[in-house]
């Protein structure tokens, strides 16, 4: 006799591609006619613009480029210049497997921009690129129930709750700004260079939609009128919502990850800017499962042979932020810092014996003013350490956040520099739950005259389940028999009643 299981399916997405990539890209600047000649490149800054994602058969891609600007001081002792450009580049990644398309959530950063002049004329840029990517597919895991239980079969059902993920996707939007300078900066000359960061500050889930708000920083740096360079942060507010496809519980949550994909800005006057600026937030819903699956059954009085099944599922375990001090003494002789922005890097991560170590790493550049007045700039790196208990099967992403403004201290011949990097934690494991998707029932034996109705059982090692099956017993009578609330002590005498 065939005791028959329907099916029920789960639906969840399974990410097939977790990876971080680093890359280095580089290109010729020329100068323009009427720019002095280069005397000595002083420091460069860049801003990573996402042009585009696409998902073929096998692999991934995303299309991008980076803005740069180069500030250096001419060859003939006049005020410093800048040139600016734009660095194309491209990233493949080959999936594990081919499949149905899924959702892209790319997250790019700008790790630090260098540059060296080649001649009098020509400067070389070299930009630094950190890409995560995560590729996520749709899938239905599929769960056995019976159909009816019956009398003489006892069945372990066994309830876990469980965060899955359920959907990605990802909201465009713009802003266009006109913006104010504070009247306690002097007016604008000329635009040297700027920088917008996405910063998503919360995200919520509402049924079907997703809701995130933060800001946007905006920072400038500008030269007034007396050649000398100012620097100012702007916060502009975000606040978007995303259609889901599907209408979610009240336990769902969202991570949403900014990206800038169009960014231009310009000086309209001395006191006032005009921004325009494309950009995506791609999110990610998770929602709690409560699953119920069969694990094990027998009965007393007949045999039984069950087929088993181990239900995989990707498990999410837990999210949160951690915060970590980025500190940096610098030796250079400086009276008047201009510009100070901290660029982190993807951390770089290695197992250890009881979890893993993340190696956080970043780059300060400072711009500012010495003792003669001359402007100097200065770049340091820094890294730091960050240990995060975890079993073999957890796999633990770490992402860097926005950083604080960075705070720096001179005098001495030294600079002191600090900010703090937060980091989103996401701890991820695949569970693999044992499940019976069928049973196959013998015919009922005849109850055997000489066995005992019962009999008694130190309580041990074993569970109530274990002792039920190996006396022939169930968990009800043992329980009603010995008037148990709770799991019997360790050690404690059982009365077990034999059906």
């Amino acid at each position: 006799m065939e005791l028959q299981f329907k099916e029920s399916v789960c639906p969840c997405l399974t990410r097939v591609l977790g990876e971080v990539r680093s890359l280095e890209q580089a290109q010729e600047i020329r100068l323009s006619d009427g720019m002095p000649d280069i005397g000595r490149v002083l420091c460069g800054w860049g801003q990573v613009v996402q042009r585009s994602k696409e998902w073929t058969a096998d692999s991934v891609s995303l299309s991008a480029g980076v803005m740069v600007w180069v500030l250096y001081a001419p060859e003939d002792g006049t005020q410093p210049r800048w040139v600016e450009g734009w660095i194309p580049f491209g990233i493949q990644w080959d999936l594990p497997q081919t499949g149905p398309e899924g959702n892209l959530r790319i997250q790019c950063l700008t790790r630090f921009v260098d540059a060296r002049s080649v001649s009098a004329r020509k400067i070389m840029v070299r930009a630094g690129i950190g890409a995560m990517v995560e590729a996520f597919v749709p899938r239905e895991a599929v769960i056995y129930t019976p159909e009816n239980d019956p009398e003489d079969v006892e069945l372990k059902k066994v309830r876990y709750p469980m965060r899955l993920p359920k959907e990605a996707g990802e909201k465009t939007f713009s802003m266009d700004e006109e913006l104010t300078l504070p009247g306690t900066l002097p007016p604008m000359e000329k635009l040297v260079y700027y920088t917008m960061e996405p910063e998503i500050q919360e995200q919520r889930v509402m049924a079907d939609k997703v809701v995130f708000r933060g800001c946007g920083k905006l920072h400038v740096l500008y030269q007034d009128s007396e050649c000398r360079f100012h620097s100012w942060d702007f916060s502009l507010p975000i606040s978007q919502y995303a259609e889901l496809s599907q209408s979610h519980s009240a336990d769902a949550e969202a991570s949403v990850g900014g990206a800038v994909t169009a960014l231009e800005l310009e000086a309209v006057d001395g006191t006032h800017l005009h921004l325009k600026c494309g950009m995506v937030g791609q999110y990610l819903v998770e929602d709690l499962e409560v699953l119920e699956l069969v694990e094990d059954a027998y009965s007393p009085s007949r045999d039984i042979t069950a087929e088993e099944d181990t239900l995989e599922l990707p498990g999410v375990l837990e999210h949160r932020r951690e915060t970590v001090p980025a500190e940096q003494t610098v030796a250079a002789q400086g009276e008047t810092a201009v510009d100070v922005v901290f660029l982190p890097d993807f951390p770089r991560q290695r197992t250890l014996e009881n979890g893993v170590g993340e190696t956080l790493s970043g780059t300060f550049q400072i711009l500012y003013y010495g003792p003669n007045e001359e402007i100097q700039a200065v770049v340091s790196h820094w890294e730091g350490e960050m240990n995060l208990p975890a079993d073999a099967n957890t796999r633990i992403t770490a992402l860097p956040l926005s950083p604080g403004e960075p705070q720096i201290l001179m005098g001495g011949g030294d600079m002191k520099v600090r900010t703090d990097l937060p980091l989103q934690l996401t701890a991820t494991a695949a569970a693999g739950l044992p499940m019976v998707k069928g049973l196959s029932l013998g015919e009922a034996r005849e109850p055997d005259e000489n066995r005992p109705s019962l009999i008694l059982r130190r309580a041990g090692e074993r569970d109530l389940w274990e002792i039920a099956k190996a006396t022939g017993s169930t968990v009800g009578a043992i329980r009603s028999a010995n008037h148990l609330q709770e799991d019997p002590a360790p050690g404690q005498m059982l009365l077990i009643p034999i059906l």
